[in-house]
């Protein structure tokens, strides 16, 4: 049985949870702005990336998702630097928002002291991994994806089709969704593959009108 989408996102707060893919950054972008828009990102989010990365975020790739004011960049030299500034912010939880871009990957040990920092501060931790790097300890573990659209606008740029699915998720079972994000509403909708869309090829076809 595949778990229903809203089951699981927004991500679970109190816990870290991962992803990977080429649509990692979106994810994390998107997990945060959807958050604040549940009410849980009152306040400013963190993101954690090691200085020695030469490639950085930039604000106007934000602004479709949430005001870049909103969030706070750590720099630190290596990722053991980058693990304590992880686990302080996710156990203060004044930040109700923690991402960590993981360069090499976790031992089972980096991956509980990171989880029980969520549990003790209330905050949702999210791990950029590449992929294969994901840890034993995670809550559930996304791939994500841009998807080409057959039908999409080219004019709108600002709402990219996106394929998430779970491939590991320790409190129920796994599920893959398309996905478009609305910058207006600021949330998520879930799209149905166009094979699956009434009177697509290989669909049933819609009630006659």
């Amino acid at each position: 049985m595949r778990v229903d989408f809203d089951k699981v996102f927004p991500l679970r707060r109190a816990r870290v949870h991962e992803v990977f893919g080429p649509g990692a950054m979106s994810f994390a972008a998107i997990s945060f702005a959807t958050m604040a828009g549940h009410g849980a990102g009152q306040g400013a989010g963190l993101w954690i990336r090691e200085s020695w990365l030469s490639d950085g975020l930039t604000p106007q790739g934000l602004l479709p998702f949430f005001d870049p004011a909103q969030l706070l960049l750590a720099r630190p030299k290596d990722q053991i630097d980058a693990l304590s500034v992880a686990e302080e912010a996710l156990r203060d939880g004044v930040l109700p928002f923690v991402v960590i871009e993981i360069t090499r990957a976790l031992n089972l040990r980096e991956g509980r002291r990171l989880q029980l920092a969520a549990k003790a501060g209330g905050a949702t931790g999210l791990c950029l991994i590449p992929e294969g790097m994901g840890s034993n300890a995670a809550e559930t573990r996304w791939q994500a994806a841009p998807l080409f659209d057959p039908e999409g606008n080219p004019a709108r740029q600002d709402s990219t089709l996106m394929r998430w699915e779970i491939k590991k998720n320790k409190s129920g079972t796994l599920g893959a969704w398309n996905v478009r994000w609305d910058p207006k509403a600021r949330r998520v909708h879930v799209v149905s593959p166009v094979a699956e869309r009434p009177g697509a090829a290989g669909a049933p076809a819609g009630p006659a009108g």
